[in-house]
This record gives C-alpha cells, sequence and structure tokens, in this order.
C-alpha cells in the first residue's frame, strides 16, 4: 500500500510542479510570438518543405505543438548552442537575440516535460563481464578476472553497459554456466579440484630497465601478479625472460630474482638456482612479486628493442598447482559465504538453508523468505551436492546455481499492479537500491541499501543523499573511475593504439591511462567541480612521463601529484597524453579527430560522420604527391572539397589549435620540417592560436561541458543511451549543479533524483519489456 500512495503522490507532485511552469510558459505567449518571428526571419529560407536543407522544415511546425516536435527541437537546440546554425557566412541575429531564442525554446520544453514526464521505455539489464565480477567481489569477497571467464561486451553510445547492446546467445550462457562452477570451487574451497597452469606475461614493450611501482625497491623490472590459490598446498613457480634476442629462455645465470609474496619474500634465486621451484602457499588472494635485483643500470633505455636486446627482463611468471594441499585453508569467501557452521548432521540442514538465504538475498537484491520457491531451487542443489561429498560440496552446488540464476545475471524489476497501463510512477526502494549500486560501483548493494530498501525509507530525498555520499566516498566508487570515465575518456582504447613513435613504449601508455585515471580520481574523490577537467592545475607523473613532458626532477617510478602554472600547456584533459595520442592517426596527429572530440565531449554538438575512406585517402594524396608535409597542409588540400567544408571549418580548427602536441602528445614547434600553425577561429569567431587559447574558449562555454558531461554520466547511469525526451532532465540537473560550481557530487544527486532514473512507465500486460529505449 504504501508504494502505491508514493507513487500516485509522486505523479501529483509532478503535475503540479508542470502546471506551475506551463502557467508561467503561456504567461510569455506575447514572447513566444517575437521568438517565433525570429526563427522565420533567420531559418525558413532554407528549412522549408521546399529547400528541406539537412532533412528539415520548420515550416510545418507550430509553437503551440512544441513538445509532440521535440525530437525536431532538441535537435535545433544542439545546433544552435554549438554555433552550426545559422551557416558562417549567412544572416544571423545578434547574440543576445540568438542566446534569448535559446533560453525560450528550452524553457518551453522543459515546462512541457514536467507536465507530461517521460522515463523511458522499460529495459532489462543483463550484467556484462565487469559488473558481473565486481558483484561476485562483493557477494563472496572474492576477486576474478572477468576477461578470463566471459567474452567481451558490445558498446553503444560509448559504453558496454548499455542494455539493448547486452545481448545474450547459448555461448554466452554456457560461458556463465563455466565461470559459475569455478568461482564457486574457489569460493568453497574444492578439495578434489585438480592441478592447473596459470601464466602471466609482461605486456610486450614494457621496459624492464628501471624499478616498476609496487615491486621491492632495488629491483628492476618484474611482475606484480593478484592470483587466488585455490587450497593451502605446494605450488611450483617457473619465471622466464625474454632474452639476448626475442625468443624466450629461462632466466640466465647472470642475475638474481627476488620472489615475495604480499610484499615478503620467499624466494631469493641466486645466479646458480633453477628458475622453477616449488613454494607452500596459503589459499586465497595473494600477490606474488617477480623482480630482478639491480646491480647495473639500464642506462635509461626505454626504446622496445633495445630493451629485450640488451636489458632482459621478466618474461613471465608460470603457477602450477595445487600440489599435496591440507584444506580449503580460511579464506575471505570462505569466512563470507559460511555465516554458521553445522556441528552435527541433524544442523546441517537448517544452516545450509540459513546460509543460502542470505546469500540469495544479496544476489537477487531483495529479501528470500524461507518459502521463497527461489531457495527451495537451492535447497533441491544443496541437497544433490551434499548427498555426493558432504555439507560443502552442497554449498558449492547451490553456490554455482546463484550465480548463473537470471535474478543474478539480470535487473529484473517489479511493478505494481494497481496502476493503469502506461502510467507512470516512483520504482520501488529494492529497484533503487540496485539501479543506485550498478550506477557508482558497478555492483550489487550491499547490506545497509537492502536494510534501507526493506524498511521503506530509501526513496525519502534525505536518506538516498547521505547514501549517496556514502557510496561516493567508498573506494567501490572507483568504479566510476574504471568503467565510466574509461570509456568517456577514451582510456581503453589507449589500451590498443600502436603508434609509429620511437618516443612510445608500454611504460609511457601506462603512464598516459594512470595520469587521467587519478585526475578524474581526484574529482571524484575531492567532490571537485567536473570543469577542474578542463583546466586542473595539477597532474599526476612519473618519472618517465615527466621525461616525455619535459618536466624536470621528477624521478622514480612513484606516481605523484604535481602543480601547474596557468601557462601550462599541460593543464587539463586536452594537454595529456592519453586522449591526444587516441585522437591521432598512428603516423601523425588528426586534427579531425581531436577536433571531433571536443565538439562530441566537451560541447556536446558531435559532427556528422565523415564519408568512408576520408583518413585513408588523405594520407594516400600525400604520399603520391610528396607534398604537402604538415599535417596543416594536407587538411588545406582536403577542405578544398566543398562537400568537405562545411564540417571540417567547425572541426579543423579546434584540432589545429592542438597541433603543437605531436601523435603521441609531446610538444612540438614544427611539423615534418615546417613550423607547427596552431592559428584559427572558434565557429562564432573566437580567435585560437594553441591549447592555451582553445582551453580557455572552451571554459568560455563551461555549461556546455557540463551539459555534454552530464548527458554522458546518466547514459552510464541509466543503461541505456540519452534520447530527445531526456534533455529535460538534463538542463534540470545541470541547473541544479551550478549553484555548486559544478561539483561531481551535485550532478550524481541530479541524476539519481531525476525522472529517468527514479521513474518508469507500467507497461501493458503480456507486453515484452524492452531491451532499450
Amino acid at each position: 500500500m504504501r508504494r502505491r500512495t508514493y507513487a500516485v503522490s509522486a505523479a501529483l507532485a509532478i503535475a503540479a510542479a508542470g502546471l506551475v511552469l506551463l502557467v508561467d510558459h503561456f504567461e510569455r505567449a506575447p514572447t513566444s510570438a517575437q521568438e517565433w518571428t525570429l526563427l522565420e526571419r533567420y531559418c525558413f529560407d532554407c528549412h522549408n518543405r521546399g529547400e528541406f536543407a539537412g532533412g528539415l522544415a520548420l515550416d510545418t511546425r507550430s509553437p503551440a505543438h512544441l513538445h509532440s516536435d521535440a525530437e525536431v527541437w532538441e535537435k535545433v537546440l544542439r545546433k544552435l548552442r554549438g554555433g552550426q546554425m545559422p551557416p558562417v557566412g549567412e544572416p544571423s541575429p545578434a547574440p543576445e537575440q540568438l542566446a534569448g531564442f535559446v533560453s525560450w525554446l528550452e524553457s518551453s520544453l522543459d515546462a512541457a516535460a514536467a507536465a507530461d514526464p517521460n522515463p523511458g521505455a522499460p529495459i532489462l539489464h543483463r550484467l556484462n563481464r565487469n559488473e558481473y565480477a565486481n558483484a561476485v567481489r562483493d557477494l563472496l569477497d572474492l576477486r576474478v578476472d572477468p576477461a578470463t571467464l566471459l567474452p567481451s561486451d558490445d558498446s553503444s553510445g560509448g559504453f558496454d553497459n548499455i542494455a539493448n547492446a547486452l545481448s545474450v546467445s547459448p555461448a554466452l550462457m554456457q560461458a556463465y554456466v563455466t565461470a559459475a562452477a569455478k568461482i564457486s570451487r574457489l569460493a568453497v574451497g574444492d578439495p578434489t579440484v585438480s592441478a592447473g597452469l596459470t601464466t602471466y606475461a609482461a605486456p610486450r614493450g614494457l621496459s624492464q630497465a628501471e624499478h616498476l611501482e609496487g615491486l621491492p625497491l632495488g629491483t628492476r623490472g618484474g611482475l606484480l601478479i593478484d592470483h587466488v590459490f585455490p587450497l593451502d598446498a605446494d605450488y611450483e613457480l617457473t619465471i622466464r625472460r625474454a632474452g639476448g634476442g626475442f625468443g624466450l629462455e629461462t632466466v640466465g645465470a647472470d642475475e638474481d630474482v627476488e620472489v615475495t609474496l604480499n610484499g615478503r619474500r620467499i624466494e631469493l634465486l641466486s645466479r646458480k638456482d633453477p628458475r622453477t621451484f616449488r613454494v607452500a602457499i596459503p589459499a586465497g588472494p595473494q600477490r606474488l612479486g617477480v623482480a630482478i635485483v639491480r646491480e647495473q643500470d639500464g642506462q635509461g633505455v626505454d626504446d622496445l628493442y633495445s630493451v629485450l636486446a640488451t636489458v632482459p627482463g621478466i618474461q613471465s611468471v608460470s603457477i602450477m598447482g595445487p600440489f599435496d594441499a591440507t584444506g580449503p585453508g580460511d579464506t575471505p569467501s570462505r569466512r563470507r559465504l559460511f555465516v554458521c557452521r553445522p556441528e552435527t548432521p541433524a544442523e546441517e540442514t537448517p544452516c545450509a538453508g540459513k546460509i543460502l538465504r542470505t546469500l540469495a538475498t544479496r544476489a537477487f537484491r531483495r529479501p528470500v523468505e524461507a518459502d521463497d520457491p527461489s531457495l527451495a531451487t537451492l535447497m533441491t542443489f544443496y541437497a544433490d551436492g551434499s548427498e555426493l561429498r558432504g555439507f560443502e560440496a552442497g554449498i558449492q552446488y547451490a553456490l554455482a546455481r546463484v550465480l548463473v540464476d537470471p535474478e543474478f545475471v539480470f535487473r529484473f524489476e517489479a511493478e505494481p499492479q494497481a496502476l493503469a497501463d502506461g502510467a507512470i510512477y516512483r520504482i520501488g526502494d529494492f529497484e533503487l537500491a540496485t539501479r543506485l549500486s550498478f550506477f557508482l560501483w558497478s555492483s550489487i548493494p550491499d547490506d545497509e541499501l537492502l536494510d534501507l530498501a526493506a524498511a521503506g525509507t530509501l526513496g525519502d530525498r534525505d536518506v538516498l543523499e547521505g547514501q549517496v555520499r556514502r557510496m561516493l566516498a567508498d573506494p567501490k566508487a572507483d568504479a566510476l573511475v574504471e568503467n565510466f570515465a574509461s570509456q568517456w575518456l577514451m582510456l581503453r582504447q589507449l589500451e590498443t593504439v600502436r603508434p609509429v613513435s620511437k618516443d612510445f613504449d608500454e611504460n609511457l601508455r601506462q603512464a598516459f591511462a594512470q595520469e587521467t585515471r587519478l585526475l578524474f580520481a581526484t574529482v571524484l574523490h575531492e567532490d571537485r567541480s567536473i570543469v577542474d577537467l578542463l583546466d586542473a592545475d595539477y597532474t599526476f607523473v612519473d618519472e618517465r612521463l615527466a621525461r616525455h613532458y619535459g618536466i624536470p626532477n621528477v624521478r622514480g617510478s612513484r606516481f605523484r601529484r604535481i602543480a601547474l602554472e596557468p601557462t601550462s600547456p599541460r593543464r587539463g584533459l586536452l594537454g595529456q597524453g592519453s586522449l591526444l595520442t587516441v585522437t591521432s592517426a598512428p603516423n601523425r596527429t588528426s586534427p579531425v579527430k581531436r577536433g571531433a572530440w571536443v565538439l562530441e565531449n566537451i560541447l556536446g554538438t558531435p559532427p556528422p560522420p565523415p564519408p568512408e575512406g576520408v583518413e585513408r585517402n588523405l594520407d594516400q594524396t600525400a604520399a603520391i604527391t610528396g607534398k604537402p608535409r604538415s599535417t596543416r597542409d594536407r587538411l588545406e588540400q582536403h577542405r578544398a572539397d566543398p562537400a568537405c567544408a562545411s564540417c571540417h571549418a567547425i572541426m579543423d580548427p579546434i584540432g589545429f589549435a592542438l597541433e603543437n602536441f605531436d601523435a603521441v602528445g609531446a610538444w612540438r614547434e614544427s611539423d615534418g620540417g615546417v613550423p607547427v600553425e596552431a592559428g584559427g577561429e572558434f565557429v562564432d569567431g573566437t580567435p585560437l592560436a594553441g591549447p592555451a587559447t582553445l582551453r580557455d574558449a572552451l571554459l568560455a562555454r563551461r555549461e556546455m561541458f557540463v551539459t555534454a558531461a552530464t548527458r554522458k554520466l546518466l547514459t552510464y547511469a541509466l543503461g541505456r543511451e540519452t534520447e530527445y525526451y531526456d534533455m529535460p532532465a538534463v538542463r534540470a540537473i545541470v541547473r541544479g549543479a551550478a549553484a555548486d560550481d559544478y561539483r561531481l557530487s551535485s550532478l550524481v544527486l541530479g541524476i539519481v533524483n531525476s525522472v529517468p532514473f527514479t521513474m518508469k512507465r507500467k507497461i501493458a500486460a503480456g507486453q515484452a519489456t524492452d531491451t532499450g529505449a
């Protein structure tokens, strides 16, 4: 009854708010007519039924039907805010007139949306593989590598948690079954597990001439491995290196190797020792370190071929076992799983019921009572396992069943029965807890969230805000860094780029990614303004990255925060090697890619996709003619094509402003022997002359950046691509955060309280739940 009352109250509140906005809207009717006259004067000549420029006719529209045409008007707004309309050279209203029209159109659309909210179509999420691994971690206190268990997930809208891209196939379901069996054996400590081999290899191109962070001081190179050992047992370790050529060979007799377990030395392999040995290791997650004892410098060599040829490092570490196991050990997963331990056979079934009820409540994100059919199913699996090999085997069997249960693998959301089909209602507290935890933690709710949901208080505004702040302060919120920021800022693409540059190696790739992760993590954990991403007066470097940037007096592999001068080209994202590298071609810069990225991710006004083969043709032209030499000259030749000029007039000046950064983000003064020209004009005429002026131009449009970033964050939070009907919510979130200097927490709170995050539309009985908006 409480849920129904709450849903009706919420609907009435929304309607009341919409009525106030509508009254304000109609009181502005004379202004509406004036704004429409401006549209007729400057837009109808091209966007009419005859010309149909851009596939758009505005003369068929009416100010009385803005809401029904909202999809069209949101596109118009995006073009106007991006300065892409009216086109350069065409008559244009005065800036204050244009700003007034944009304000009127936004407020009109927002008022209509408040009166008739649209939270989007119902969607059914499958957990992607990172979410699955995080859920296992939080359910069982067991960390697993999802890449070794499940195939990669498709992306949509820039993210891999989008429901309509998370398809299901027989092969995928078999992978879930295999993963569940492996995880359940590890979690319980299956004594029948056979010896297996796992090999960890160093990334190709990793320089091991210097100390690597996390490994003991006084060593160089090596590997740091997090491995879950299944039982208390002996394990055989084999250490190999890259030798004097490019083949693999056992680490030679000329170097000592230090082996550590959780930071403590377990073996020092001298020059004469074999590199395969056995050692007793307790069950559970352990950190294994293997590094070469430093006796001579690598002479600062970072080049891949020199490293492999003259500075051998650890190539791989293989772990074979278990051998001569003595038991399952006292592991974190066993402590989490076994909430009771039977002392007599008569206690086994009741204890199993308690364990599985606790497990299922957490896994299914809802209360599981003693008479729940789901629990009966799990007890059947327990009975089968216990009959074969006893109590713990029964728990193992039931656990495997939990990990493939649709209620674990999918995010189901219950619907109230009392509402009419198509009615808008507020989701229940358990559904809210799940949405919230997968948004901020990429994982299942913890016990505190579930307890508040059970009490029916999680939806209270103050309680919800307290939980959001608690969750953002939790280390699990680093999922926003790893899953949101790493996709939005293209750090995952950085993993696969292969620049043709002698200045680039694996150490630099890792340093680029770490710098950007640490910047976003600082904004997150210090609750700073998201605008810091554009103009942070600090960054994070280790010695390798500082050397690449030309920053002096930084030594060692430890990342540290350094201050940046107001004139530093490294302030903010646009000065970071990660972004500059992934927006380049392998052998040169790409002002087009860089400009397009800024338009989409900073200004929220993405350009249309390029014709097929444009980048390739650009290089082929230069190869055939031998001229022109600089990237700017090549693009000038390319822009002579009228079909390309309109888009490039917007993108290219932005990219040219970053031309002092080469294809791997190093500063340069010339390109192909020609001095770099970083000048140009922003689409509205603002002069650009390098990264500092571009940064200033973007800061002057900070609301556009915050809006673009909020839309990306909302896409990630909802697990679906945002649509035109979500834009009123996006604008409300941005307006609400403005008073708090656009702090990240304010944006998150705005999303968590928004219509698309907290509301749903009831689907008709028998109608299939959609997999996308």
